[in-house]
């Protein structure tokens, strides 16, 4: 039987509410080839960030979103010993656009730019050494770290 198993995340609504902690639910990953004992030691899992993103596309699983790995902040000489994940939407349910993500766009201000907004519900998890097999527990103490990354990152294209 597959094992669900949850890990706390941040969730930044689109509708401008406050980042919250979310369950980011995972579970185990069937890799073709790769024999049941292989699992015993570090399984992969597949998040499911799409449980929380708004008007995304169903029944398409992980190509309905992206995820974009932040390893260190501008100007760091050494990575984040634990990373982190962003995951964002990008195929909605009617084929039009995310909104805005207007928690995003505050934390930007004036940085702000429409042509690399961050669309949608996004959600970002903690991990250590790889986001596939060994995601962890985030807390809002990650949120300034995370608002210094967004402050100066759009979103990827």
């Amino acid at each position: 039987m597959e094992r669900i198993v949850n890990f706390n995340a941040i969730l930044f609504p689109s509708d401008g509410r406050p980042p919250t902690i979310v369950q980011l639910m995972t579970s185990p990953m069937t890799l073709p080839g790769h024999h049941a004992q292989s699992y015993t030691l570090n399984p992969s899992r597949m998040p499911h960030p799409e449980v929380h993103m708004d008007y995304i596309a169903e029944n398409l699983g992980p190509r309905a979103w992206k995820y974009q790995l932040v390893e260190a902040l501008d100007c760091m000489n050494r990575k984040f010993a634990c990373p982190y994940i962003i995951f964002y939407p990008v195929v909605s349910r009617d084929g039009m656009p995310f909104p805005i993500n207007r928690t995003i766009r505050d934390i930007q201000g004036r940085r702000f730019r429409e042509d690399t907004a961050w669309r949608g519900n996004v959600i970002v998890a903690k991990y250590c050494e790889n986001p596939f097999s060994s995601l962890m527990d985030a807390s809002m103490a990650d949120f300034p770290i995370l608002k210094n990354y967004l402050l100066t990152h759009g979103c990827p294209q």
